[in-house]
């Protein structure tokens, strides 16, 4: 097929407001009259969904079992993440103005704006959050990071495939949901923090019903009463902003038995903390932290955010918050490596270790260690 070819189909798929799917694009390509084969059609049809409704180049590395993200620098190469770490992809894009290009389709196609007047923006298509920051912003070039939140989501057991003793850490994180325990899973970034909150739901009882409030949906928990609630960004004029803090205060008319927030990250954390302290279990989120002894002093800033003082969170998270279960990502396994109890000692927020496994050089040394909160923990959720 010639580029003129081409350039024909494209222009009659985009020439009317009617959205472009895969199935008008098969029927551009048979009404063409063209002839060609079986195999050539369908990688027509492939290319131009790549190219019109997906994510162009980066579609195929996108499609690929085990990738979790896929990321373009600024000197226009393309590396994926996932179950064998950091990796060189064999994608190159040619010049600068073509990762602009996509980065700017691809922000349109979510429904947000990346201009000079916005130089970074996020999105969503599909089941992929975008984020684009283009120059001077971006001083190298334009960089385009993908991550991929996959719809069919891993369970308690596979995910515990890559921990050890996976059956110490089974009977503990199912243990924190029949309890119905208030809790927080914390970790740096790609640690496995929605993954494993994802999985934990999927335990809960089929007859409860799961509302999650994100900023940008990701978790898609195997559970067959589950609503999100996704905020939305004000317009040029910042007309039409729908935050995080009143989507929580929204679900709790909406009779939600677990109240999730994907993660905690600004003035919501007030809103979350609210709904806690008036009876709703089962409640649970996601936190960046280094680790669990740093959740204290991020709450405290995120509170601050939203007005409070030290000694306010300290005492409405010691009074809301369970339990806080920290994961980490070792020799590219993610696995959890501790839980703490959530308690307040005078004015401070403190974190109280229960269970831990210090860092070590395999997983052949990986062994947990009871701590002070263990005791109370294991009461909690009616372990003998």
């Amino acid at each position: 097929m010639s580029e003129q070819q081409l350039s024909a189909l494209r222009e009659r798929l985009t020439a009317t407001a009617e959205p472009v799917t895969i199935a008008r694009i098969a029927e551009a390509v048979r009404a063409s009259g063209l002839a060609l084969g079986s195999s050539t059609t369908s990688d027509l049809v492939r290319m131009l969904r790549d190219e019109l409704v997906g994510l162009g180049p980066l579609q195929p590395l996108v499609d690929e079992a085990g990738i979790t993200d896929v990321l373009v620098d600024g000197q226009r190469n393309v590396w994926t993440d996932g179950a064998l770490g950091l990796q060189r992809a064999g994608v190159q894009f040619s010049s600068e103005e073509q990762v602009r290009g996509l980065a700017r389709r691809l922000i349109t196609l979510s429904g947000g704006r990346l201009d000079e007047g916005q130089p970074c923006a996020d999105g969503r298509i599909g089941d992929c959050r975008i984020h684009a920051v283009i120059p001077p912003i971006a001083v190298e070039g334009t960089m385009i990071s993908v991550r991929i939140a996959r719809r069919s989501t891993a369970t308690v057991e596979e995910l515990a495939s890559q921990w050890s003793p996976a059956e110490v850490w089974l009977t503990l994180l199912r243990g924190v949901v029949a309890a119905r325990l208030n809790f927080l899973v914390s970790g740096s970034t790609g640690s496995g923090k929605t993954s494993l909150l994802a999985a934990m739901l999927s335990e809960c009882p089929k007859d409860e019903r799961i509302i999650v409030v994100e900023d940008t949906t990701e978790l898609q928990p195997d559970h067959p009463h589950v609503l999100h609630l996704q905020q939305r960004k004000g317009n040029v004029e910042g007309v039409g902003h729908l935050g995080m803090g009143q989507l929580v205060r929204e679900t709790l008319r909406m009779r939600p038995d677990r109240l999730i927030v994907g993660e905690c990250r600004g003035a919501e954390l007030k809103d979350f903390l609210n709904a806690m302290n008036t009876g709703h279990q089962g409640a649970a989120g996601t936190v960046h932290a280094n680790s669990a002894e740093s959740v204290p002093a991020r709450l405290i800033g995120m509170g601050a955010l939203a007005g409070l003082s030290p000694e306010s969170v300290s005492l409405q998270a010691s009074a809301a918050l369970d339990a806080v279960i920290h994961v980490e990502r070792r020799q590219n396994r993610r696995l959890p490596v501790g839980v703490s109890l959530v308690d307040r000692v005078g004015a401070s927020l403190q974190m109280v270790p229960a269970l831990s496994i210090p860092s070590t050089r395999g997983p052949e040394m990986e062994v947990p260690v009871a701590g002070p909160g263990w005791d109370r923990l294991r009461r909690r959720i009616g372990l003998h």
